[in-house]
């Protein structure tokens, strides 16, 4: 008969199969808790080993091996031998999903829906089948798709929330760019400031020309009409427009410059 593989965190396994019957069978009390404390430390080290699949997530070693050791205890307090099954078949998935959680409800530095961090994880565990068979990591959008079973829009969704997992020190030194930090980088100058004065102080002058003249400079400078298509609507000849706004225009620009 062939020889059968287990999983290595089977075969690794501590047997602690009658340790829980005795406990099941023993009401609340020292005896009973010596021996959940018994069971306790025999799993920790297995539970250790399921926090360090973790490690690239971003959270501290500490605080994934407290999350697993915490969600060792809960399984033990819940296990119920008499359900006919080994412990580990229900250990390591409440390990494992304690773990999950932890990542994505602590670890995300930006809060993005729950099912563009699933898609996430989808695409990204799509990316490594891919790049195990030797694609160099050069695939297309329409192969990640079909490798993870989803539509080329949720893989977008999928790469762009990969980008927000986490976020980066504005002191951090920027690539290529030597010592100069991140934040000395972002921004530029608005030029549309140094005009905020001159708009204020025009306001009022516009509002007291004439309502010609203020029609004029509407339909050319905001409504984007030609001077001829104002002439039209009007009833005016082109140059007549022309010598309206070159008028006003010189009047407007006389009382900006004019001494207070």
């Amino acid at each position: 008969m062939a020889e059968t593989t287990s999983p290595r965190w089977v075969r690794d396994a501590p047997d602690t199969a009658a340790l829980f019957v005795r406990m099941a069978a023993l009401p609340d009390g020292p005896e009973r808790d010596r021996l959940r404390q018994e069971a306790i430390a025999a799993w920790l080290p297995m539970a250790e080993r399921i926090s360090r699949r973790f490690r690239a997530s971003g959270e501290s070693p500490a605080d994934l091996r407290q999350v697993a050791a915490l969600a060792l205890v809960n399984a033990v307090d819940r296990f119920d031998p008499e359900l006919g099954f080994a412990f580990e078949s229900f250990a390591v998935p409440t390990i494992n999903g304690e773990l999950k959680r932890h990542v994505r409800d602590h670890v995300w530095s930006l809060r993005i829906p729950r099912r563009d961090q699933e898609l996430r994880s989808a695409v990204r565990s799509a990316q490594g089948r891919l790049e195990q068979r030797g694609t160099g990591g050069r695939f297309t959008l329409a192969e990640l798709a079909v490798e993870a079973g989803l539509t080329e829009g949720e893989v977008r969704r999928g790469l762009d929330a990969d980008g927000v997992h986490r976020t980066l020190s504005l002191d951090q030194p920027s690539a290529g760019l030597g010592e100069l930090p991140l934040a000395d980088t972002l921004g530029r100058a608005d030029r549309t400031l140094d005009l905020v004065i001159d708009r204020q102080s025009l306001r009022p002058l516009l509002d007291a020309l004439p309502e010609r003249e203020k029609t004029v400079l509407y339909w050319r400078f905001f409504a984007g009409l030609t001077q001829k298509q104002i002439g039209a609507r009007l009833g005016v000849s082109q140059m007549q427009i022309s010598r309206i706004l070159t008028r006003t225009c010189a009047r407007l620009r006389e009382q900006l410059l004019a001494p207070v």
